[in-house]
This record gives structure tokens, C-alpha cells and sequence, in this order.
């Protein structure tokens, strides 16, 4: 590849890694044809694009980014999985894909500019989406709520029949 063309790929990789609200590296070594075209459609459905860049021009642009910590990942057959929209969403694909292809490997990412290893990775699949986190945000919150109208309520009723069993009294 001419300086030029090597220059534009390594562009290409800064823009990609900086507008990415995560990037997922694999390990894609043994899987076949018909395998990565079914990670890239599954993927493809979760607004994830799947691409392979040499590991050199990758490093260089990670250099230029100030992501050195990245280095050491980008060793070997190397791909990234990268998301413009939910940050969960390359992983939550990735590993379950894994479970069923047991020769994809995660090496490691950048989650919104930070560096991460394949067990964070990992376990960043395991958070729910965000419409659950948002739900169960909404219930703890509305939650002692109730509880506080619930508590006033019974307030109020306690003064109620108090007031009616006094009233009774005096007409009696």
C-alpha cells in the first residue's frame, strides 16, 4: 500500500475510534466464511459495524489518539466491532456469539475513550439495556413515594376516625 492510501486507513481509524462510543477488538482466527458473515448480520442488526484493519495502522492511530493502552491488543487477527449508538451493544452481540462459536475470542475495547481488557469486556454484556436500567431507576424512585403517600394516607385516616369516634362521644 502507497503512503497516501496508508495515511487515509489510519484517518479512517482515528475517525472511527473517536466517534465510536465503543469499540470491541476480537480475535476472529478459525472462523469461516460463512461464520463472520453471520457475526456481520447480527451485528449489522444492532447498528454495529464489524470491520478489519491491519494492526499497524491501527496502532499508529491509536498512538495519535493517545490510546497506548490499546497496544497491546492488537496483536494477531484483529477486528473491531464498533457502535455509534449504544455503547453495550458490540459486546452483548460478541459474547453471545461466542457462546455458540466457541472460536471467537474478545481481546479487549475503548468504552466512550477508555481502555478496557476481555473481562470487562465480558462483563459489560451482562448489564441489561438501558430501557430496563431506565425502568428500574423510575420504580426505586417512585418507590418511596408510595410509601411516603401510603404513610401520610394512613396518617390522615387515624385522624379521621379519631375525629368521628369523638364526635359519637359527644352526641351520645
Amino acid at each position: 500500500m502507497a503512503r497516501p492510501e496508508k495515511e487515509a486507513v489510519v484517518q479512517e481509524i482515528k475517525e472511527k475510534l473517536q466517534s465510536a462510543k465503543s469499540v470491541i477488538l476480537t480475535d476472529y482466527r478459525g472462523l469461516n466464511f460463512e461464520q463472520l458473515t453471520e457475526l456481520r448480520k447480527k451485528l449489522r442488526d444492532q447498528s454495529v459495524e464489524y470491520k478489519i484493519f491491519k494492526n499497524t495502522l491501527a496502532r499508529i492511530a491509536a498512538k495519535e489518539l493517545d490510546l497506548i493502552e490499546l497496544e497491546p491488543y492488537l496483536v494477531g487477527p484483529t477486528a473491531m466491532a464498533l457502535s455509534y449508538e449504544d455503547p453495550v451493544a458490540p459486546a452483548k452481540t460478541l459474547v453471545d456469539f461466542a457462546r455458540t462459536v466457541k472460536l471467537l475470542g474478545l481481546k479487549g475495547g475503548v468504552i466512550e475513550g477508555m481502555v478496557i481488557g476481555a473481562e470487562r469486556a465480558k462483563a459489560l454484556a451482562d448489564i441489561p439495556p438501558r430501557e430496563t436500567l431506565l425502568g428500574m431507576l423510575i420504580g426505586n424512585l417512585r418507590s418511596p413515594l408510595y410509601g411516603l403517600a401510603g404513610s401520610l394516607n394512613g396518617i390522615v385516616r387515624g385522624l379521621a376516625i379519631a375525629l368521628n369516634q369523638v364526635a359519637q362521644q359527644k352526641s351520645a
